[in-house]
């Protein structure tokens, strides 16, 4: 599969786990991280183009709120190579406030690490 995406990824350092704002339940946690997407490892499969509203919580070292919301859809998903019972599935991020651009974007300056092929770019005001 060629690789569509724009930004380059960030490996995740840190353990953020990502659940459904409707339904309360745990999705996944982060494993990558692009201004546009990122990468979601979890114990089920999850179908391509599923859109969820994803809660984050967030530390004090980023934002001063608890907590944000966020819409994204999942591109793809496989099987991870190493462990065959976590999937992982990448999302492109759809809508997000404004002031959750910032946030998003010092959880990826904080918490990314970056991969070989190169850097990523903050987050613009007119991203989406």
């Amino acid at each position: 599969m060629k690789d569509k995406r724009v930004e380059n990824r960030k490996d995740f350092s840190y353990y953020m786990q990502l659940t459904d704002a409707t339904t309360k339940t745990l999705v996944g946690h982060l494993a990558d991280i692009s201004t546009g997407g990122f990468k979601l490892d979890s114990d089920a499969p999850i179908p391509a183009e599923k859109e969820y509203r994803f809660h984050l919580a967030l530390t004090a070292d980023v934002a001063s709120k608890p907590f944000m919301i966020f819409r994204a859809q999942s591109k793809w998903c496989h099987a991870d190579p190493i462990d065959p019972f976590v999937y992982n599935t990448g999302f492109h991020l759809i809508e997000m406030h404004p002031e959750d651009r910032e946030i998003f974007n010092r959880v990826l300056e904080l918490y990314g690490t970056k991969k070989r092929r190169g850097g990523t770019a903050p987050l613009s005001r007119g991203h989406w």
